[in-house]
């Protein structure tokens, strides 16, 4: 945002310094990440810049990490452990994400539109529990869903993971359609209603439209959060349950690779990815609302 123009020189001095410390932290945050991405490009098998890297030479960089991640051990380069436990990993931990992120997303719609009605008994508690594994250090929270699932059986299988996940995932559902419903203008369900709609219809007809924002961003969220999860897939999934997030783990244990700095990248690109439509979404609900976009 630039200065107005009867800005004080304290004022401007101000923001100058404002800008530079958040350049700062921006550029701490940030170049870890851009560091990752050529060198998961590099031949060498160890985690460095070579000398060839920083001389661009083209013999310096090569595909074969990412080849090795879908399972190709055909480079004679490789000198590593190859296996498909990355390819099975990444299927495992879309298939439990998409299905977590349905689930979260249903029952988050569901308990938003009764968190957001005034004559709700016990409102604040019941939002306060929903909101639960934001704020309970999640080693408590996987302790907890250990002990709970093993009575059922459900510990080493995929429904717990599943169910697991979707525990995650569940607040940011809430707290982003609950947002949403906020500014959501009641007059038009009443509207809808005297003019014949049931209840479902004037909901998938009035009230979803003008929330999907809310509920396409906690989806996102929710999505992010079950595919990056590992310390839960740690306590709950079994040998068979490889997610990409465990296999990482299990190769910075055993064996340091430039596959992990692969996977990285990529996630780091599907990150931004979502981040960037999670922003769009923003941008279109305040312009629904009538909001001028900041």
């Amino acid at each position: 945002m630039a200065l107005p123009a009867y800005a004080t020189p304290a004022q401007r001095l101000w923001h100058f310094i404002y800008l530079t410390i958040c350049s700062v932290v921006l550029f701490f945050l940030v170049m870890p990440l851009i560091a990752v991405i050529p060198i998961s490009f590099s031949v060498s098998p160890f985690l460095q810049f070579t000398p060839e890297m920083l001389r661009l030479d083209p013999e310096a960089f090569s595909l074969r990490w990412y080849r090795m991640m879908i399972g190709d051990c055909s480079d004679p380069g490789i000198t590593t452990v190859c296996s498909d436990n990355w390819k099975k990993g990444a299927k495992n931990s879309l298939f439990i994400g998409v299905i977590a992120t349905a689930l979260a997303t249903t029952l988050g719609i569901f308990a938003a539109l009764g968190l957001s009605r005034p004559i709700m008994p016990f409102r604040k508690l019941i939002m306060a529990i929903m909101i639960s594994p934001l704020i309970v250090p999640l080693i408590i929270t996987a302790s907890g869903m250990f002990f709970f699932f093993a009575k059922f059986n459900l510990v080493s299988t995929y429904t717990g993971l599943i169910l697991a996940h979707t525990i995650l995932g569940l607040p940011f559902v809430v707290i982003t359609v609950t947002a949403t419903l906020v500014g959501f203008d009641a007059s038009l369900t009443k509207a809808a209603a005297s003019l014949g709609g049931g209840p479902v219809r004037n909901f998938f007809k009035v009230q979803m439209p003008l929330i999907l924002p809310g509920v396409i961003s906690g989806a996102l969220f929710a999505f992010i959060t079950s595919f990056d999860e590992v310390v839960i897939v740690l306590f709950i999934g079994g040998p068979d349950q490889i997610t990409l997030p465990r296999q990482m783990w299990s190769g910075i244990r055993q064996e340091i690779s430039p596959t992990i700095l692969s996977v990285a990248t990529i996630l780091v690109i599907l990150s931004i990815c979502l981040l960037t439509a999670v922003e769009l979404l923003r941008r279109r609900s305040e312009r629904l609302r009538g909001i001028r976009p900041t």
